[in-house]
């Protein structure tokens, strides 16, 4: 060590000193406030915010046939369609919905983008519901961005708790009738009003309230780029003619300031970089970088860039629905629809199609009886009175129509076979029977050993309502 640094002179910065970079692993989230636009889009959002929400709360409520409507009764392992009753065996329908589901929005999605996101998603729906109760507590977008900076006050307080609550009650009662799809809501409000909930019921209210209340109002954009899986592989069902919401760059461009372009003598683009599409977007992303998986499609840039478009005097549409295609090759609206009928399109509409078909079909001959045939494995094939060879069931029998019937019983498969009771069987409405059976064979019918038989059963009021289920019948060997 020298003299210098002996004395406590500091050592130069590549020497003695280690220096250090903070790396941060994810990005600290900025907050947004998106800005209320009004427009063609706008309002067709709205529309949808409020058919889908009249169909969420309002099905609960209808009645269908003396019970409710729509409901899951997984108590009674019983789900009710309107007039269609669905057992667990019917599971094969539901597998069929959501495959058209899926295709569905595989379709929807190579036309139109992500239409689905920017106008039916429930986390787009309750954004839409949250924020705008947020503007009519705290104001614009300057007003909520002023109170959020502000030190907390009685008028702060008052605004921050009366959202929240709001927020809450709207919460709330989207789990209360969530959960009423599952528990018949009309005995859920007596159990409200007296605060008798069930452990379940009370734990999936909480629980669905919760996730509404914290995605809906806190997490928002950040559900939606960091959560949905939909945002990830919405690329592979996108092509370059797909319907996306598209900035026009070379309309656009070079853009400047509206006071600079008057006297850039006709160098300047439409864009006078208000930011004004920005400043609306709920994921808080600038349309101008091109296509982005964090947008939704909602479309709000484009009605804020038009009503912009409409006040300076330009054309509408620097901001739209189109295709890279269309805009990088300035195709014509007629040559974006001709190109709608691509391969892609067709595979998918035929596929749908035909599942869709398939479903319809299935459903519309579908019986609404079943019937489960069980041996009784302690008596495997007996020898009675007079020869007579019996072998013994237990028949299960599934109403799944919403009326009760009488059905009589009968064996097929060996000649002279009696099935005991002989009188028909009545089964309620919805509901599931199990009847001991009785199969009687004459001495010297059938083979030694198994043979095939089938049970048929038959609704004495309705000729239509009949159903047959294969069995065996054991013959003791002579």
């Amino acid at each position: 060590m020298n003299s210098k640094q002996a004395k406590g002179a500091k050592p130069p910065p590549s020497q003695g000193r280690e220096e250090y970079a903070v790396i941060r692993m994810y990005e600290a989230r900025e907050q947004i406030y998106p800005r209320e636009i009004k427009g063609r889009y706008a309002s067709l959002r709205w529309l949808c915010v409020f058919l889908t929400q009249l169909v969420f709360y309002g099905l609960p409520w209808i009645n269908w046939n003396g019970r409710q409507a729509v409901l899951f009764d997984l108590g009674a392992r019983k789900f009710y369609l309107f007039g269609l009753v669905l057992w667990p065996q019917d599971f094969i329908w539901l597998a069929a919905l959501l495959i058209i589901c899926a295709f569905g929005l595989f379709l929807f999605t190579a036309v139109a983008g992500r239409v689905w996101c920017g106008y039916a998603c429930p986390q787009t729906v309750y954004t839409e519901i949250f924020m705008w109760i947020e503007r009519r507590i705290e104001g614009t977008r300057s007003a909520r961005m002023r109170l959020d900076r502000q030190p907390w006050s009685v008028d702060k307080l008052w605004r921050k708790s009366a959202k929240h609550l709001a927020w809450g009650a709207v919460a709330l009662w989207t789990g209360m009738s969530f959960v009423g799809y599952f528990s018949p809501m009309r005995e859920l409000l007596p159990e409200l009003a007296a605060f008798a909930f069930g452990p379940w019921e009370m734990f999936w209210i909480l629980f669905y309230g919760f996730a509404t209340y914290g995605n809906a109002g806190w997490m928002r954009e950040q559900v939606c780029k960091y959560m949905c899986p939909y945002a990830r592989f919405q690329s592979a069902m996108f092509d370059r003619d797909s319907l996306i919401v598209t900035y026009d760059g070379g309309r656009g461009e070079p853009r400047m300031p509206q006071a600079k372009a008057a006297k850039a003598e006709g160098r300047a683009g439409d864009c006078i970089d208000c930011t004004l599409c920005v400043q609306v977007c709920p994921t808080g992303i600038d349309i101008r970088q091109g296509l982005q998986y964090m947008c939704i499609g909602c479309a709000a840039c484009v009605d804020a860039c038009d009503s912009v478009m409409d006040k300076i005097g330009r054309a509408r549409g620097l901001i739209r629905y189109s295709t890279e295609n269309a805009v990088e090759q300035r195709l014509p609206a007629s040559a974006i629809r001709r190109r709608l009928l691509r391969p892609r399109i067709l595979i998918y509409t035929a596929i749908l199609g035909a599942v869709v078909a398939l479903f319809a079909g299935s459903l519309w001959i579908r019986t609404p009886v079943k019937l489960d045939v069980i041996r009784d494995r302690g008596s495997m094939g007996r020898e009675v009175e007079d020869g007579i060879i019996e072998n013994v069931y237990r028949l299960q029998i599934i109403n799944t129509d919403e009326r009760g019937h009488r059905y009589r019983i009968s064996a097929t498969g060996i000649d002279g076979l009696a099935v005991a009771p002989a009188e028909a069987i009545e089964v309620a409405a919805t509901q599931t029977l199990s009847v001991p059976v009785r199969v009687r064979a004459p001495h010297g019918a059938g083979e030694s050993g198994s043979n095939k038989i089938r049970f048929e059963l038959q609704a004495e009021d309705d000729p239509a309502l009949h159903v047959s289920e294969k069995a065996v019948f054991i013959v003791p060997r002579r």
